[in-house]
C-alpha cells in the first residue's frame, strides 16, 4: 500500500465517519468525533477491507470504498458504546 492509498483511504473514512453520524442520529458524536471516528476506521477499515479483499478492490475505488466502509463501522460501534454509557 503507497502513501496515497492510505491518504485516500482516511479520507473516505472521514467522510464516511460524518455521513453515517448524519444519518444514525443516536450514534452521532458531533463534528470532530466523526471526523476522529471516521479517520481511525477509514486508515485502519480500509487497510483490513483491502486485505480481506485480495485484490478485488483494487486501486483508488477501493481504496474509498474500504475507508468509507471502515469509517462508518468505526463511528457505529463507538457511538454505540457511547450511547449505553450514557444509559448506565
Amino acid at each position: 500500500m503507497d502513501l496515497t492509498g492510505i491518504l485516500v483511504q482516511v479520507v473516505a473514512g472521514a467522510v464516511g465517519g460524518n455521513a453515517a453520524g448524519a444519518v444514525l442520529k443516536n450514534f452521532n458524536l458531533g463534528l470532530v468525533g466523526n471526523t476522529i471516528a471516521g479517520l481511525v476506521g477509514g486508515g485502519l477499515g480500509g487497510q483490513i477491507i483491502s486485505a480481506v479483499a485480495g485484490g478485488n478492490l483494487d486501486g483508488i475505488a477501493g481504496d474509498i470504498a474500504g475507508g468509507g466502509v471502515g469509517g462508518a463501522v468505526v463511528l457505529a460501534v463507538v457511538g454505540m458504546i457511547k450511547s449505553a454509557m450514557n444509559k448506565g
